[in-house]
């Protein structure tokens, strides 16, 4: 089915009367104070009198990397942004990617006193924020010849564009990595923050095919209406994927239907608490000791699938091990059991003080599961994003392989839901081409910064490099484009910023954004650039659970000052090296927008027109739910998977081998099955100094750091730190008491939040705040950036981001 907006793009007549509905209740009463219809125009209206007016409607869509990629309607008139809506087209009961409070504060965004408008260069020391104006000649010019300097200087594997996602599903994150190709190239990143372990990881269980964003190894979470039992470790989509063309609205659909939910969580988290069948505190970081205890119920009691594990697994016990690790006792029989490994049975009494969880409610939730007829697990991002994650994410994918429970009506794999329209037949559009890379080194995106402090040492076996035995440079010019990835959203903002301010390691930095994030700070040469609503523009769905759809539209109103779009940036530059042509091909990014539209509607013919698309602004069409590994289950043998065995490998003989070869750090553990590993400053690590385990979480009023500077969102949701009742009792603190957190690598002030909500032991502190610190001072972070208290050590493995594996202390400020 497809749904088309009946209104057109440029004029329409709405009643402003009926906005009040849109914003959600309780946020201070006004509509208005999340960038909906304005007080003064309802003041001048007459009270809640519907006025007719008429305005330009103008399509746009939420570019931040939150997963939803939200649709929007700004209403325009005298060519400024009055007021914006957000998705009403289709059946409003299932079919509209309506905007969370995020994005309809986007207005105070676009048109923010903060935007910068004029491009600048550095006077003082990086991450100073001292900057005076200069102009646009200049700016391309010193840009340029720096570039060439460097490449000149050091090669190609010097160049860099650093992570961001700003504007995610924009066409113009593209256009970096197309001039770098065309000037001889720049080396990549694998991986993400999100999901690093993940990608690092379950490729060696599930195959080389796996992808955390695919829906082939994952249920969608609307299958869990046929499940009676739903396991959530550490998912809470109504925080982390709130936004109507996600996956929350099916979620709580699932409630409904009568699935009796269970949420694991050191939090009882948004998600949990407003569908609360139970919720079972977990100290941080030990879900896999919790899974190993459960599968020692599940074998001790026979209450495993074992014609399951046979049939479609390996390492599962002596019978399914490879013939390399045959006679060893490394299955995983042997390691829950006790006979294998550390020679440790893995009872329900060895994890309670693990976990924080009773010896008997495990037994009763292993029996709850045993006893599920349909079973439906997922795990959220947040336990592999531990410094031991890469057993995690394995370990909870055994449960429903003990149980057999995979690939059938109402189970899931135990990996997060999928995202059913971003894949698989859906219309992506894509970006700009960016060609071939003539530099085919890639590094774990994670250790990027690290790159520039010691590049020269970092190997395939010590770093995870790729495409090389080892780097030949470390990072001389370094391009960041939306994002806050310098400092903000990286472990260790001193450690980091130690590395960024010297002037020797990495020589230029150019940073493009709209306002001065942390990271910003650290641009020798900062860039003004246009938001998504001031420039012609076009989106598909983000990480949707229901449907497949396109957007196009803009701009909604002029970019302020000499504020300049990137792609003409590039141009720019490109024209510097005499590219130009071959860069732009002769088109605009309004050009482009359409020529990438035509290509992907040529191949889908379910998709409107162009000038169709151009009257109606959205497209949206429903797709069909998965159920995950359901045609490996139906025939294993035509349909195996990239695996060596082409099954699911319980033990790796890969990852074996890596453990065997890979130069690791001492506490680092590669292992070839699953295991309860405690990681860096996980179960045991706590000290007298830091007595407390710290991990994080994604905030409602922010998309990671995006939306971290809008005030009414702040004041919607405070920043604050989650602390149980008992460990502020012992410190004197009461709810709402500003508080320093300390941590072995820096200090942040934050507010308390006191609540029986979190596990004793542990504080949660939510990412993504907007670091503030006197970084020439005292380094006291005022902001409560997370990151000023994380690690920047790598996981063994994925060399992915630990940012939740942290020790502290907690004193009132």
């Amino acid at each position: 089915m497809d749904f088309k907006d009946e209104t057109t793009l440029s004029r329409r007549t709405f009643v402003k009367g009926s906005l009040a509905g849109l914003a959600l209740a309780g946020a201070a009463g006004s509509a208005a104070l999340y960038g909906c219809a304005p007080a003064e125009e309802k003041q001048q209206s007459g009270g809640d009198a519907p006025v007719e007016e008429t305005d330009q409607i103008v399509w746009g869509q939420c570019f931040v990397n939150c997963g939803s990629n939200c649709a929007l309607r700004y209403h325009v008139r005298d060519g400024k942004i009055l007021y914006l809506e957000t998705d009403n087209t289709g059946d409003p009961e299932n079919t509209q990617m309506r905007a969370c409070l995020r994005g309809r504060s986007r207005r105070r965004w676009i048109n923010s006193p903060d935007r910068l408008t004029h491009p600048m260069k550095r006077t003082g020391k990086r991450g100073e924020d001292k900057f005076e104006q200069i102009s646009w000649d200049e700016a391309i010019e010193t840009i340029s010849s720096e570039l060439k300097r460097i490449i000149d200087t050091y090669g190609n594997e010097a160049i860099f564009i650093a992570p961001g996602s700003g504007v995610s599903g924009s066409i113009v994150q593209s256009a970096h990595q197309r001039l770098f190709n065309m000037l001889g190239g720049c080396v990549t990143r694998y991986g993400d923050y999100s999901t690093g372990c993940i990608q690092g990881v379950m490729p060696y269980m599930f195959g080389k095919k796996f992808s955390p964003y695919d829906n082939v190894h994952a249920s969608s979470m609307t299958e869990a209406l046929n499940s009676d039992l739903v396991i959530m470790f550490g998912n809470s989509p109504a925080e982390t994927r709130m936004g109507g063309g996600n996956i929350v609205f099916d979620y709580t659909k699932v409630k409904e239907n009568g699935a009796r939910i269970i949420h694991i969580d050191p939090r009882m988290n948004e998600t949990c608490s407003g569908t609360l069948d139970e919720w079972i505190p977990i100290r941080t970081g030990t879900d896999a000791a919790l899974v190993s205890a459960i599968a020692h119920e599940l074998i001790a009691n026979d209450q495993i699938d074992l014609d399951f594990l046979h049939t479609y697994c390996v390492g599962y016990d002596e019978e399914t091990m490879p013939e390399s690790a045959k006679g060893q006792n490394k299955s995983y029989y042997d390691y829950i059991m006790g006979t294998g490994y550390d020679m440790i049975e893995k009872t329900p009494e060895w994890a309670a003080p693990i976990t924080q969880i009773p010896a008997d409610r495990i037994r009763t939730l292993a029996s709850d599961i045993a006893g599920a007829k349909a079973l439906f697990v997922a795990q959220g991002w947040g336990p592999q994003r531990h410094s031991n994650g890469e057993s995690a994410t394995r370990a909870i994918c055994m449960i429903p392989l003990l149980t057999g429970q995979i690939g059938l009506p109402g189970t899931n794999t135990g990996q997060r839901e999928a995202e059913v329209g971003s894949i698989a037949g859906s219309p992506t559009i894509g970006g700009i081409p960016s060609g071939d890379n003539p530099v085919t080194v890639k590094i774990p995106n994670y250790e990027w910064v690290e790159v520039i402090d010691r590049g020269e040492k970092m190997t395939a076996t010590n770093a995870g490099i790729r495409g090389a035995d080892k780097l030949s440079t470390g990072f001389k010019f370094v391009w960041g484009f939306a994002g806050n990835s310098f400092t903000n959203q990286h472990g260790d903002i001193n450690h980091g910023h130690d590395i960024l301010a010297d002037e020797s390691k990495c020589e230029f930095i150019v940073m493009t954004e709209t306002v001065l994030t942390d990271s910003a700070k650290y641009a020798d040469i900062l860039l003004p650039d246009v938001m998504a609503a001031e420039q012609f523009t076009i989106g598909t769905n983000g990480y949707t659970e229901w449907y497949r759809g396109v957007r196009v539209g803009g701009p909604a109103q002029e970019a302020p000052g000499e504020c300049r779009k990137a792609y003409d940036v590039q141009a720019d530059i490109a024209d510097k090296f005499g590219i130009k042509d071959q860069f732009t091909e002769g088109r605009s990014s309004e050009d482009w927008v359409e020529f990438l539209y035509k290509q992907t509607a040529d191949k889908n013919s379910d998709m409107p027109s162009w000038e169709e698309i151009l009257e109606q602004g959205v497209w949206k069409q429903e797709v069909e739910p998965v159920i995950g590994l359901k045609d490996f289950r139906d025939d294993p043998v035509k349909n195996a998977l990239e695996t060596p065995s082409g099954k699911i490998e319980i033990y790796s003989e890969e990852l074996a081998e890596i453990a065997d070869t890979w130069e690791l750090d001492e506490g680092d553990v590669i292992s070839p099955i699953p295991i309860f590993d405690p990681g860096r400053e996980g179960y045991g690590a706590v000290t007298d100094e830091y007595p407390l385990y710290c991990s994080g979480f994604h905030h409602k009023a922010r998309a990671h750091s995006s939306f971290g500077f809008i005030d009414v969102l702040k004041q919607a949701a405070r920043n604050q730190m989650w602390m149980n009742p008992a460990d502020a009792e012992s410190r004197g603190i009461e709810n709402g008491d500003l508080c320093s957190v300390k941590s072995p690598r820096g200090e942040i002030r934050i507010e308390a939040k006191v609540t029986s909500r979190i596990v004793p032991g542990t504080v949660s502190i939510p990412q993504g705040a907007w670091h503030d610190a006197d970084m020439y001072g005292d380094r006291i972070d005022h902001g409560g950036c997370s990151n000023t208290l994380t690690m920047s050590h790598p996981t063994p493995l994925a060399k992915a981001t630990p940012a939740h594996s942290c020790i502290v202390q907690v004193a009132k400020a």
